[in-house]
């Protein structure tokens, strides 16, 4: 490994020491609880579960059973999260069909840098990851689940998501990626239509046409920017199924991947053990 590497990774492993010694201890403390829909009284679990029909009802109410929390960053702003739109019922199925169940904990704000880039919106841009990790950890904080689903890809959302679900780091957790856009047009397309604009000899409608051509359907942008990058890091941290990052939106092996991650989660969870000190 690289000499400047080793030195800046036991830098960081000295001045936070403290920290993450207390960090562990808080997450160990949470831990011993067992489920925390265990330590919630009568009238919080009913609360928890008065939108549940009857057989959702009596799996989130048995605390040998497996309650998956999901947090999204669905909108159709971002053409990397426009497929999260389905997500959370394909877990609920899965989950349901295993004996366990999921809800949806709460959603997180996401904005494209693509869209805002040139506007005053872009100054919000990096704050924005700070807002989603406060957005994270409130809808964790409800106390009901035994592991975490996080969607999400894109810069800043991505981050902002782990940061505030490891104030629940005691709990398995787990990124699901969308898979990429297909490609488009050419980088060498689109720039000699940047500089025919430039030079007038095609229109704003044309141009406009050619970056449609770039840009043009669900998935993360076609080139290896922070979005793909996100993922690569994820995946070696652990934090997101081997391999799952680059399969395309739709496909059948994108859903087999998707299916494999949320089985893969009730498995980590079931190895962790669900059991509960109070009712």
């Amino acid at each position: 490994m690289n000499n400047t590497v080793i030195q800046v990774t036991r830098d960081i492993i000295e001045r936070s020491k403290q920290r993450r010694k207390a960090y562990v201890q808080r997450m160990q403390k949470q831990a011993q609880h067992g489920p925390n829909r265990g330590s919630l009284s009568c009238s919080n679990m009913a609360h928890t579960v008065s939108i549940c029909g009857d057989q959702q009802r009596d799996k989130v109410l048995d605390f040998t059973k497996i309650n998956l929390g999901i947090v999204t960053a669905y909108n159709d702003m971002l053409s990397a999260h426009q497929p999260y739109e389905t997500y959370p019922e394909l877990i609920k199925e899965v989950m349901s069909e295993m004996g366990h169940s999921a809800m949806v904990a709460g959603a997180t704000p996401a904005m494209c840098d693509g869209v805002t880039q040139g506007q005053e919106g872009m100054d919000i841009s990096m704050y924005s990851r700070d807002l989603i990790a406060q957005s994270t950890a409130v809808a964790l904080s409800h106390n009901t689940f035994d592991c975490t689903a996080l969607l999400s890809i894109c810069d800043k959302i991505a981050p902002g998501q782990l940061m505030g679900a490891l104030s629940f780091g005691h709990l398995p957790t787990s990124f699901i990626p969308a898979g990429p856009m297909s490609s488009g047009i050419s980088n060498a397309e689109k720039v000699k239509a940047r500089q025919q604009h430039v030079a007038g000899e095609i229109n704003d409608r044309e141009l406009l046409e050619k970056e449609c051509g770039a840009y043009h359907s669900p998935g993360t942008c076609t080139f290896f920017g922070t979005a793909n990058t996100n993922q690569l890091v994820f995946e070696a941290m652990g934090l997101m199924l081997p391999g799952s990052a680059f399969v395309p939106v739709g496909s059948e092996l994108r859903h087999a991947l998707n299916i494999a991650s949320i089985k893969n989660m009730v498995a980590i969870s079931g190895a962790q053990g669900v059991r509960c000190t109070k009712w």
